[in-house]
């Protein structure tokens, strides 16, 4: 005997477990839900298979044979751990259906998910929130792998994204605007200053960053043609990061001049940590907008956008 290209059906296990504990073929059978005969083919089967007999048919009861005593003792531990498989995999699968995934670009992750997410849950209370933080592309990647249901990120209603492009249902929260800023003097002046004649040094976003691809479309006519009194900007592009923080630290450092969203640098504004480098016809306003999948997801996820469809459409954003 020999098993050969034959597969394995894991009835022959559950056959040949129950028949060791009843030894006897009728009462096995009866509690298998099968016929005798088919029950004594599954086990004929299995020994075909493990190449060994593995019951003791003239013995009475019916005995395992001392292969079939050893055989006993591991298939009694395999489906002990199949079980307990099946009930940890299940587990999972409930607690990740009762929860919500979200993917979230660096900079809405420290300023406008926290407190959107707190509100959130005021409505809604949901087993686990996981949250995904990276670039752009990184975070749209995920979407495309179905690994999030959600994902925040800043937009333009003139640059359409990937999402966009590939038809994301898409809903805007929220409003915000790139400035420039700059460190600040004694004088309270900017050390860096859009209206200068002097070479300003440029801290910008790599392709990697929604806000990359944003202000290297609305800026380019300002920055790299004329400024507002229609002489060339005398501008140097001395560091880029896809990272609106890090930018945000290199301004403050005294390194250049960076285009941040409000959100994450009104408190610096305020301390006179930074100042603005140009007035408001430098600024660019920016949409904070939630994608979410194409497809059906979990019924909580279908909730919370049900709602969040329905705030929107009665909200007017500034």
């Amino acid at each position: 005997m020999g098993p050969g290209n034959r597969p394995l059906d894991l009835d022959w296990l559950e056959d040949f477990a129950v028949l060791c504990e009843t030894e006897n073929f009728s009462r096995a059978a009866a509690i298998r839900c099968i016929a005798q005969p088919a029950l004594s083919r599954h086990i004929r089967s299995l020994e075909e298979w493990v190449g060994v007999e593995l019951i003791d048919r003239a013995a009475h009861p019916v005995q395992p044979t001392a292969a079939g005593a050893a055989f006993k003792t591991q298939v009694e531990t395999i489906l002990a751990a199949l079980e307990a498989s099946r009930i940890k995999a299940r587990a999972a699968h409930d607690a990740e259906s009762a929860s919500l995934r979200f993917a979230v670009t660096h900079s809405l992750s420290l300023t406008f998910f926290p407190s959107w997410l707190a509100s959130l849950e005021n409505t809604y209370r949901f087993s686990a929130i996981q949250t995904f933080s990276d670039t752009f592309q990184a975070c749209a990647e995920m979407m495309s792998m179905r690994k999030v249901q959600f994902m925040l990120s800043y937009g333009h209603p003139d640059i359409p994204s990937r999402l966009d492009q590939e038809n994301y249902p898409v809903l805007t929260l929220g409003r915000d605007r790139l400035v420039p800023i700059s460190a600040i003097k004694q004088d309270q002046t900017p050390q860096y200053s859009l209206d200068s004649t002097s070479v300003i040094p440029l801290l910008e976003y790599n392709q990697s960053s929604a806000l990359g691809l944003i202000a290297g479309t609305k800026l380019k006519p300002l920055i790299y043609d004329q400024n507002q009194s229609g002489k060339q900007l005398n501008i140097s592009v001395v560091f880029s990061a896809h990272n609106a923080m890090l930018l945000k630290t290199m301004a403050m450092s005294g390194r250049g001049v960076a285009w941040i969203p409000a959100y994450l640098i009104q408190q610096e504004l305020d301390n006179k940590e930074l100042v603005l480098a140009g007035g408001v016809q430098w600024q660019i306003p920016i949409d904070i907008k939630l994608y979410r999948q194409k497809a059906q997801m979990s019924q909580p996820a279908e909730s919370v956008w049900k709602m969040l469809t329905e705030v929107s459409a009665t909200t007017k954003h500034p």
